[in-house]
């Protein structure tokens, strides 16, 4: 009995000094997504739903919830939102080429249709994040447009 003591003490210490060391925001309030808007232009149905069910883990500005302030969910959102950003930024939608960004709606396209997105353990969190099957169907239209846009600007290789 005497080493779980020892054992729950080292972890209450570990909890609370976790406390102090929390991982960095992902907070931009700049214009970031202002190019990607412009570019792609999605319709006001499927802005709103981009807003309240991708730009939190796939742009520079994440809207945090309360609990992110307690450690260990802090890192566990702050590993959910660099995983985001590393497949799919909004906000770096300038720096992708044409080819990327054909490729990048068509994967959005794949984890619509797939349901695989939102997560569903954002969706738990973020009731506005469950998408009805009309707003699935406004997000895949708008990128399957979208996409023929970029495949008329490719240039062959």
């Amino acid at each position: 009995m005497k080493i779980v003591k020892k054992i729950a003490f080292a972890l209450l210490v570990v909890f609370i000094g976790m406390q102090f060391y929390q991982p960095e925001k992902n907070i931009d309030n700049n214009n970031h997504l202002e190019v990607f808007l412009t570019e792609t232009n999605p319709p006001e149905q499927v802005r709103m739903v981009l807003k309240q069910a991708c730009y939190d883990c796939h742009s520079n500005n994440t809207v945090y919830p309360w609990y992110n302030n307690i450690a260990p969910v802090s890192y566990w959102l702050a590993d959910h939102v660099d995983h985001g950003k590393g497949d799919l930024n909004f906000s770096d939608w300038a720096a992708y080429s044409v080819k990327k960004k054909d490729h990048k709606l068509e994967e959005v396209v794949e984890v619509i249709e797939g349901n695989e997105m939102p997560l569903e353990e954002y969706s738990w969190t973020h009731a506005e994040a469950r998408l009805t099957e009309a707003q699935r169907k406004a997000l895949i239209e708008w990128a399957e447009n979208t996409r023929l846009l970029y495949k008329l600007n490719q240039r062959p290789e």
